[in-house]
């Protein structure tokens, strides 16, 4: 992100050792480190919550899948009981068809 070199971070330590003095620059680098750690785990944190909150989303949205798979599942048997149904009614009207058919002849 950004390209921070050997002679930019020596530039700095001198212009802070100028400013600060060297009393209080251990203190200062003390206090300046504790805000960067601080820094870094804040957005560690922030990172880690996004990403919880993503694969969260992905978990709903698969169930949400899922519901719409059974629901899909359950109309392909809804209408696979109705074409058993209409099959087997089919198949009776034929048998009583024939049976009907047959009947008469014998009588003649």
């Amino acid at each position: 992100m950004f390209e921070i070199g050997f002679s930019e971070i020596m530039m700095v330590a001198l212009v802070s050792l100028l400013v600060i003095g060297p009393e209080r620059l251990p203190k200062v680098a003390r206090i300046a480190g504790y805000w960067i750690g601080k820094t870094r785990r804040m957005i560690a944190d922030a990172k880690a919550e996004i990403s919880a909150e993503l694969h969260a989303e992905e978990l709903r949205q698969a169930f949400e899948h899922q519901d719409d798979l059974k629901q899909l599942q359950d109309l392909i048997d809804e209408t696979r009981n109705a074409g058993n149904s209409l099959q087997s009614s089919l198949e009776q009207l034929t048998q009583d068809g024939l049976t009907q058919d047959k009947a008469p002849h014998e009588e003649k």
